[in-house]
């Protein structure tokens, strides 16, 4: 998503960013003067406005990789927090068993030595039989002390268990309020560029819609380039497999995906976890310069690395556009290219 400037002509099915950006730069808009014919000087509102549509899309991608990564953390961060409370369950119940041994112990103890130890064997009709009672008195008393230290640092640990859980319960609230925040910005740049692209005459908006295709209907040459690797290979076959399903924000498939969800998606057919966000993709693997790009290998867009494709080969890559556009091939030069990684 995002106003850019493309560095290559577009091709088949010609698309801008998968976060639902369609750059329509000064070639892009040569190519909807050329099917419109001459612009006239009254019509640079209309080119303005698909600018700001542009410029909304970029930004609503952004938000979208950014709601990405708060889902990603709120989703670990309640894993986090019920792997705690079942600790601490476990702990409490853990204490309370040792607090019954330790009253069991103290009973004990009560009843066998209510008297003074000195006045006990002072008054004991059997001498011997009240020093083998004093020994496991003594035991006794000595198993409790060790019982007692045990519940204290038990004691403790769940003190502690407890104050990390309220962190993470904290934390996980202030998640999913980011969460809630990014959902409320993509959708009002959304509804926003929907409503400017609406109030556009139809022969304008459909000449935005041809130059974002880039009037390619077919697969463009992809050359002999061979993956990588297997898992490359893989990723790739599921990728093509995508092609014609819809770009829907914040998904990651099967039905429909935003562009890093398309990513992950892929390469989980492939066997590989990749990380949710285009920003952390980046880093999923080594970098290597675009002229030693192979098929499989992810490209990240824009210096914030906001939007990821899958170089195909031939300077084409496979990736889900912005709302609106389906999964395709476009030239990997259709935005500044931040990186290239190999999985």
């Amino acid at each position: 998503m995002g106003s850019h400037r493309r560095r290559a002509p577009s091709g088949s099915d010609r698309g801008a960013s998968a976060s639902g950006i369609a750059g329509i730069t000064v070639t892009v808009m040569s190519v909807a003067a050329a099917a419109l014919g001459a612009v006239p000087a009254a019509a640079a509102p209309q080119d303005d406005t698909r600018a700001e549509v542009d410029r909304l899309y970029t930004q609503a991608e952004k938000a979208t990789e950014a709601f990405n990564k708060a889902g990603e953390r709120a989703g670990s961060l309640r894993k986090e927090v019920r792997t705690a409370q079942d600790r601490i369950a476990r702990q409490q119940e853990r204490i309370n068993t040792m607090r019954d041994a330790l009253g069991s112990l103290a009973v004990a103890q009560y009843r066998a030595g209510g008297l003074d130890p000195s006045l006990a064997l002072l008054f004991s009709d059997d001498p011997a039989d009240y020093l083998d009672k004093a020994a496991v008195l003594d035991r006794i008393t000595a198993h409790q002390a060790g019982e007692l230290d045990d519940l204290q640092h038990a004691m403790r640990d769940l003190a502690q268990e407890r104050e990390e859980a309220t962190a993470k319960l904290a934390e996980l609230e202030r998640s999913s309020r980011a969460v809630a925040h990014h959902k409320r910005t993509v959708e009002r740049k959304l509804s926003e560029a929907r409503r400017l692209l609406n109030a556009l005459p139809d022969s304008l908006r459909d000449a935005y819609g041809r130059a974002s295709r880039s009037g390619r209907d077919g697969i463009p040459d992809l050359g002999d380039e061979e993956p990588s690797s297997g898992r490359a290979a893989a990723a790739l076959a599921a990728a093509r497999s995508a092609l014609g399903r819809p770009y829907v924000w914040g998904a990651n498939g099967p039905g429909g995906f935003d562009c890093s969800g398309l990513m992950q998606w892929s390469y989980a057919r492939a066997g590989v976890g990749l990380p949710r966000t285009s920003q952390e993709q980046r880093y999923a693997g080594h970098q290597v310069p675009l002229s030693q790009a192979r098929p499989g290998d992810l490209v990240t867009y824009r210096s914030d690395a906001s939007h990821v494709a899958m170089y195909a080969g031939n300077g084409q890559v496979i990736h889900a556009p912005y709302p609106g556009a389906a999964v395709r091939y476009d030239p990997v030069g259709m935005m500044p290219i931040s990186s290239v990684t190999r999985v």
